[in-house]
């Protein structure tokens, strides 16, 4: 019996997702007819899909409200990788408040509150709710790093501040992709404020890598507080003393870095043909 999905993307003039043809033939191969339908295309039939995969909805961020109601409509009528209740949480970075284990110290400035933040060499400041590197920056000037903290909070969304961590360049930040819960491959990323492009940020600055058994051990106990997911990418940094941190757990529409590592997409389709 054939059964087909959806791969979710945005409307693209630009081909940042670059993944699908790769992923769409690795689905074939698994026996699986994979087509891919934007996630806010009015004429999508989502019910005529045996699972609907959450794979680069990048214009969400402006829409978000939007794009969760259309991931628990989706949800209603067959089945959606990654469930609607993990978007939800994943998409607004508050979530790493509740999470069981190291992530980068972050001090959080809510809508309302005013920012009073500690001394630093330098900071981060960025919304929870955002994606790469928008309206993020970085700064040694503490006024700077307060006011701009201070304006994300002013529209009613939470701030986040952190140290930058030298470390970012150093040695980069390291990626770890699972799919259906199972280890695939890790990259090596250079540091989003230091890259350029979205395209350049997510792909050419990345190399394939071994990952150290300390950042596996951090991967698979931050995910272990989850459910079951079809995909996850575990982003991570090492501070000073050499201890792994969570970067980011990206749940809703990472790149996967399917080119990078041999079989990576051939796992991917036995993860979806699993879970259907």
């Amino acid at each position: 019996m054939s059964v087909s999905a959806a791969y979710v993307t945005f409307a693209d003039p630009d081909g940042m997702d670059d993944e699908k043809e790769t992923a769409l033939a690795a689905w074939a191969e698994a026996g699986i007819a994979g087509r891919v339908v934007r996630w806010d295309d009015p004429e999508a039939d989502w019910a005529g899909f045996d699972a609907v995969v959450v794979r680069s909805p990048w214009d969400y961020i402006d829409r978000r409200e939007e794009f969760l109601g259309w991931a628990r409509r989706v949800e209603r009528v067959t089945r959606l990788l990654n469930p609607a209740a993990v978007l939800e949480r994943n998409t607004d970075k508050t979530y790493m408040r509740d999470l069981d284990a190291p992530f980068i110290p972050t001090h959080w400035v809510g809508p309302g509150e005013t920012p009073d933040l500690p001394a630093l060499d330098e900071y981060v400041v960025k919304p929870a709710v955002s994606a790469g590197a928008r309206d993020t920056i970085r700064t040694g000037d503490r006024g700077k790093a307060e006011a701009h903290a201070a304006r994300i909070a002013a529209e009613g969304r939470t701030a986040m501040v952190q140290p930058y961590l030298d470390m970012v360049e150093a040695e980069g930040e390291t990626s770890l992709v699972y799919f259906g819960g199972r280890f695939s491959h890790a990259v090596r990323r250079s540091a989003a404020l230091t890259a350029g492009s979205a395209t350049d940020r997510q792909n050419s600055r990345a190399e394939l890598r071994d990952p150290a058994a300390d950042q596996v051990a951090l991967a698979e106990r931050v995910l272990g507080e989850l459910p079951d997911l079809l995909y996850a990418r575990v982003d991570m940094v090492r501070l000073a003393d050499g201890t792994p941190v969570l970067i980011e757990l990206e749940l809703t529409e990472p790149y996967l870095f399917l080119r990078y590592a041999p079989g990576a997409a051939e796992r991917l389709a036995r993860a979806l043909a699993d879970a259907i």
